[in-house]
C-alpha cells in the first residue's frame, strides 16, 4: 500500500474516515478507562495505547489466504482486524481490570474474547484480544465499526517484537 503524508492512497475515502474514527474513539475509551483505573490504584494502569488501520497489501494477502476477493467489502465482511488498538500495562491482572472495565460500556458489543494469556498459541505468544465493535457516527449515519484489542504486558510486547524481527526479517 502507498502511503503519502499519513493517507491511504486506495481505500475509499470515506472508509479510511470511518476506521480512523473507530480507531480514535477506542484509543480514547482505554484512556478513559486508564483514568479511572489509575485514580483507583495510585499508579499508572496503561503503559502505553498505540492504533493502526491494516495495510491494503496486508489485507488483501489476508483476505487471499482465507480464499475471498481483495475487496473493501469483503475486508469487513471477514475481517476483524483492520482496525487495531494496543494496550500495554506491566502487570497481567491490569489486562482483566481493563477489559472489565470494557464489559461495562454500553455503546460497546464485545464480539469475541481470545485469551492466548491462559491459552498460549504452540508458539508462546500470549497475548489477550477482545473483538469489539464500536459505534462511528459519519455524515449523520451510524455504522458499527469491528477493532481488535490486544492487551499485553510490557513484557509480553518485547517477546513479540523480538520474535516478529527473528521470524520476518
Amino acid at each position: 500500500m502507498e502511503k503519502q503524508k499519513g493517507k491511504y492512497t486506495d481505500y475509499p475515502i470515506q472508509q479510511v474516515l470511518k476506521w480512523n474514527a473507530a480507531k480514535k474513539l477506542v484509543i480514547s475509551r482505554l484512556e478513559i478507562i486508564q483514568d479511572d483505573l489509575s485514580a483507583e490504584s495510585d499508579r499508572k494502569i496503561i503503559q502505553s495505547i498505540s492504533g493502526r488501520i491494516k495495510s491494503e497489501q496486508s489485507v488483501a494477502a489476508k483476505l487471499k489466504k482465507k480464499g475471498y476477493h481483495a475487496s473493501v467489502f469483503e475486508a469487513e465482511e471477514y475481517l476483524n482486524d483492520i482496525v487495531g488498538v494496543r494496550a500495554v500495562c506491566l502487570f497481567e491482572d491490569d489486562l482483566y481490570r481493563i477489559l472489565d472495565a470494557l464489559l461495562y460500556s454500553q455503546d460497546i458489543r464485545i464480539v469475541k474474547i481470545k485469551d492466548y494469556i491462559k491459552n498460549p498459541k504452540n508458539s508462546g505468544y500470549r497475548s489477550l484480544h477482545v473483538i469489539i465493535k464500536m459505534p462511528v457516527v459519519l455524515m449523520k449515519k451510524q455504522q458499527w465499526v469491528t477493532v481488535e484489542i490486544q492487551f499485553r504486558t510490557s513484557a509480553m510486547d518485547y517477546w513479540d517484537e523480538l520474535d516478529y524481527q527473528f521470524s520476518y526479517k
